[in-house]
């Protein structure tokens, strides 16, 4: 009877153990199924993050593509602005000059004292031109004349006003403009 014992202690043992291993087998089977539920939520907004990054980049590669059907476009606009706006510099002070003086005239200023200054630009093949100049007269007409500058054919760049006098409703400014001659 010993031996039936021994074998049904054995038999115990070998139950009890087949059990804590079929619960541990359980145990792992839910901790590994909990953990593929948020590998796969982790795996969904990772899918997202790329497919927003792919809508992302599509949408800069048509912007890019947008841009390169325009480049040729931009560049015939580039050239057509240099040829007409930048006078040439043979004829460009003499241009400058007749056109500030007719602007003057239409608003009723009295334009004096006009210098140039002249400074290379050698990398755009331009040479900037700073201009000098004093106008007086009535506030009105130092409005038409500024605006005057706006709308001339010519590029004008209005970097500084100052007040020098102003006597019995007369204003009188000195401006300083910058254009830009071809070289």
């Amino acid at each position: 009877m010993n031996v039936k014992s021994n074998w049904g202690r054995t038999r115990t043992i070998i139950v009890v153990t087949l059990g804590v291993l079929l619960v541990a087998d359980v145990a792992v089977g839910i901790f590994l199924w909990r953990t593929s539920l948020q590998n796969a939520a982790e795996m969904r907004a990772e899918v997202q993050r790329l497919t927003l990054r792919a809508k992302l980049g599509q949408a800069e590669v048509a912007r890019d593509s947008k841009i390169r059907a325009s480049l040729p476009q931009a560049e015939k606009d580039c050239d057509n602005f240099y040829r007409t706006a930048f006078l040439d510099e043979g004829s460009g002070y003499s241009s400058v000059d007749a056109d500030l003086s007719s602007i003057a005239d239409k608003a009723g200023l009295r334009i004096s004292d006009t210098t140039f200054k002249e400074k290379d630009v050698k990398t755009h093949g331009v040479k900037e031109v700073s201009i000098a100049t004093t106008v007086e007269g009535d506030y009105s007409a130092i409005i038409q004349f500024i605006s005057g500058l706006e709308r001339s054919k010519n590029f004008y760049l209005l970097n500084d006003l100052q007040l020098n006098s102003a006597k019995a409703g007369a204003i009188r400014l000195q401006l300083n403009l910058r254009t830009f001659f071809r070289s």
